[in-house]
Parts: C-alpha cells; sequence; structure tokens
C-alpha cells in the first residue's frame, strides 16, 4: 500500500469545472479529505501526456485515492460510486435494496446522458459559440425544459429521487440544475411555476451545510483564468453575457 498522506484524495480540475461540485459534495458529506490540483487549461495541461496517463480522455474531473495504491477514478458519477462504495460505510448516500439500486443507477446514466450533455450544448451555444445559431440555442433550451420536466413528474410523488432519502441519486443532479435555472434559462423563467416539485427538491438539495459550503467555495474561486485563456474574454465580460442571456431568450409560448 502507498505511504499514506495527509489528505485521502487528490481531484483534479480547474476553476469553472461544473461536474467537480458533486465530488466535492460528497467527499465533504463524508468528511474524507482531499486536495484540489487546478489544472491550467491555457496551456492545454489537461492535454499533458503525465495527466493523460492518468486521465486518458484528457478532461475534468479525475481522482486520485493515496490511501487506496493511488488508485485513478474518471468519470464524475463513476467517481462518486467509487467513493461510497469504499468509504459510505453507513449507507448514507446509497441504498440497499436491489431494486433500489437499479433506480439509482439509472438516474445517474440519466444524469450523465442527458441532463449533463444538453445543459452542456445550451452552455456552450449561448455564450461560447462563435457564431449566433438560434436554432441550436431552441433545441437545447428545448431539451434543458424537457429534462427538467422528467424530473419534475417523478418528483411530483417522492421527495428524493430513490429510496425515500438523498443519495447519489439527488446530488449528481444539483449543480446542473443550478447553472441552468440561475443562468441559461433567462429571466423569464420561472423556476418555481414552471417546475414546482424540482424547485422544492432542488432548494432543499441546496440547503444542506455541505452543499452550501462548496457553492460558496468555488463561488469565491477566481473563475476568470480558464475563460480568459480558452476564450480570450475575461471573467467580467463572462458575467455581462450572462446577464443579457435573458434577451436572447424567445418566448418559449410564442
Amino acid at each position: 500500500m502507498s505511504v499514506k498522506s495527509t489528505h485521502q484524495f487528490t481531484v483534479y480540475n480547474h476553476e469553472s469545472g461544473v461536474n467537480i461540485f458533486k465530488i466535492l459534495i460528497l467527499l465533504n458529506e463524508l468528511g474524507l479529505t482531499y486536495k484540489e490540483y487546478l489544472l491550467d487549461f491555457g496551456r492545454q495541461e489537461q492535454k499533458e501526456e503525465w495527466y493523460r496517463k492518468m486521465m486518458p480522455n484528457g478532461r475534468i474531473p479525475a481522482l486520485v485515492d493515496h490511501w487506496n495504491n493511488d488508485k485513478v477514478v474518471w468519470e464524475s458519477n463513476a467517481m462518486l460510486l467509487y467513493i461510497c462504495t469504499h468509504y459510505d460505510k453507513d449507507k448514507k448516500f446509497l441504498v440497499s435494496e436491489p431494486n433500489d439500486v437499479a433506480d439509482m443507477n439509472t438516474w445517474l446514466f440519466f444524469q450523465a446522458s442527458h441532463q449533463g450533455p444538453f445543459f452542456g450544448q445550451l452552455q456552450w451555444f449561448s455564450l461560447y459559440h462563435e457564431e449566433q445559431i438560434p436554432s441550436a440555442v431552441k433545441r437545447y433550451t428545448d431539451e434543458t425544459l424537457r429534462i427538467l420536466g422528467v424530473l419534475d413528474s417523478v418528483l411530483k410523488d417522492r421527495e428524493w429521487l430513490v429510496g425515500n432519502k438523498c443519495t447519489l441519486a439527488d446530488i449528481a443532479f444539483v449543480k446542473c440544475n443550478e447553472y441552468a435555472t440561475r443562468d441559461l434559462l433567462g429571466d423569464q423563467f420561472n423556476f418555481r411555476e414552471e417546475f414546482p416539485h424540482v424547485y422544492r427538491w432542488h432548494r432543499t438539495l441546496m440547503a444542506r451545510p455541505a452543499v452550501a459550503w462548496v457553492f460558496k467555495y468555488k463561488a469565491e474561486q477566481d473563475c476568470g483564468r480558464e475563460r480568459q485563456h480558452v476564450t480570450g474574454e475575461t471573467h467580467s465580460s463572462y458575467e455581462t453575457r450572462v446577464s443579457e442571456l435573458s434577451t436572447k431568450q424567445t418566448s418559449r409560448n410564442a
């Protein structure tokens, strides 16, 4: 076994990463120790050989468990499962019944294959693409609303997605939902009225101390460096573009 370090995990990330939120939330919920390594996307550090040896896809996040022979895990929902399988001995965020396990895994796959990619494309075509393509923005806006609708239809009859408690399935959705409903859907979007059950669930998640701490911590982290290197814009100009999103949103009732 590797010599134990003072922290159990190293989490590789960069300042404005989205998928890192769920990992940091879980580590804090379980009281596990870690440090962040912030990759410099400006010099393509995530594509360097040393990192690609750990993370062949050259993306973020990645996790190294120093107390398990420096085991490397990548893909954020796989990281959630790894952490809980090894270290959530009380099954605080896991379920035991086989049907519940299947349901939890289904939601984790749904988050990774639907919410993450479609919300990400809405972000890209709203903020970063070099030319305005209204049809692309409309497509991914519609998909984002559809996915929120899927969640709303399920949560109308339950407090949590699986097992009558907060599990990995719930934690996996929190950051993308926060980003989409706060910024990407514009100021014409009324979260509480349009998706009341998701709204209630999301507010309950955001009120958890570990979730609140991670969001505060990441908000205080300088998130301008990566955007300035990759897109040429400063953090202040990015914030201006976000604030102007609502003027680019066409009425969904038109």
